[in-house]
């Protein structure tokens, strides 16, 4: 809860000099250091739709308060969130709604310059730069077809979002200064930030187990991230709060590295070091591309 104070009122302090300063050189550090606060918002949501500190969603909900990344409506994120954590369909192409992997039958579809696209995406580099973009393409189009079709939820989650964003810049723009083209970049920044840690969550594995990463980096980003670095430990145990996951992964620290498989980093320097540049995965998703193959489906176009 002091967390959540905290993020609001940094925002509105570093909103409001970043607007004041707007054409000096100062401007650009304030709208800069609203990067790292938006991201942590975004980690207090993730809390927040797990059950924390309430039980009643729609008292986490109201918690979340304005949508300070602008992009995605809150309860739209617990939803698909929440089928995200359904761990047997982790990283399918169409079961798992957080999976970037395209099914092979996508990927030989696919031309060559979206391949391209998508390849470069699989880096680290490529992630932050256009994985928002990706992102927020792929999310659209979905959320557009759905509501298109009438889904009562994602219309009303949609709603709500839009009211909620209307408010939000109606309350900035009377700062003397405040730029939305800057807010905006600002915003596409704090989901580029989040990519650092989404980058290599899950891996295609047979075995479930060995699907979900571990990051045991102690340092600012595993704060920033609130410790979803340890990101096995929360698949498994999704309703421990994130205060609470050093120690349970402390305590038992064998037994997750053992049903971890060895998807396993020290830090967020070595997946940099590892990935900046170089892919960490193939884009199609190598599983199911094995048992294609194994059944004979030697060309899927």
């Amino acid at each position: 809860m002091l967390l959540l104070l905290g993020v609001y009122l940094v925002f509105a302090a570093l909103v409001t000099v970043a607007s004041a300063a707007q054409g000096s050189g100062w401007s650009l550090v304030f709208w800069l250091c609203l990067v790292p606060v938006i991201t942590l918002h975004s980690s207090l949501q993730h809390e927040l739709l797990h059950g924390h500190p309430f039980r009643t969603p729609r008292a986490n909900a109201l918690l979340a308060g304005l949508p300070l990344g602008l992009f995605v409506p809150y309860w739209r994120f617990r939803s698909l969130h929440i089928a995200h954590h359904d761990d047997p369909r982790l990283t399918d192409p169409y079961e798992d709604p957080e999976s970037w992997y395209l099914h092979p039958r996508d990927w030989h579809a696919a031309g060559r310059a979206r391949r391209a696209l998508l390849a470069f995406n699989n880096t680290l580099f490529g992630r932050m730069l256009v994985g928002p973009a990706i992102g927020m393409a792929g999310f659209f189009a979905a959320e557009w077809r759905l509501a298109w079709s009438g889904r009562g939820d994602v219309l009303r989650a949609w709603g709500e979002h839009l009211m909620l964003v209307g408010v939000l810049l109606a309350l900035l723009r009377l700062l003397p200064g405040f730029s939305l083209p800057a807010y905006l970049a600002v915003c596409y920044g704090a989901w580029s930030l989040l990519g650092v840690r989404t980058f290599l969550e899950h891996r295609a594995e047979e075995a479930v187990g060995h699907r979900t990463v571990i990051i045991e980096d102690r340092g600012p980003l595993a704060f920033l991230f609130l410790f979803n670095s340890l990101h096995a430990v929360h698949h498994r145990f999704p309703a421990v709060p994130w205060y609470r996951l050093p120690g349970l992964y402390r305590r038992h620290r064998d037994m997750f590295r053992a049903e971890n498989g060895g998807y396993i980093y020290r830090s967020y320097l070595e997946i940099a070091r590892r990935h900046a540049f170089r892919a960490k995965e193939p884009v199609e998703h190598p599983v199911l591309a094995r048992r294609l193959k194994r059944d004979g489906f030697q060309e899927i176009e």
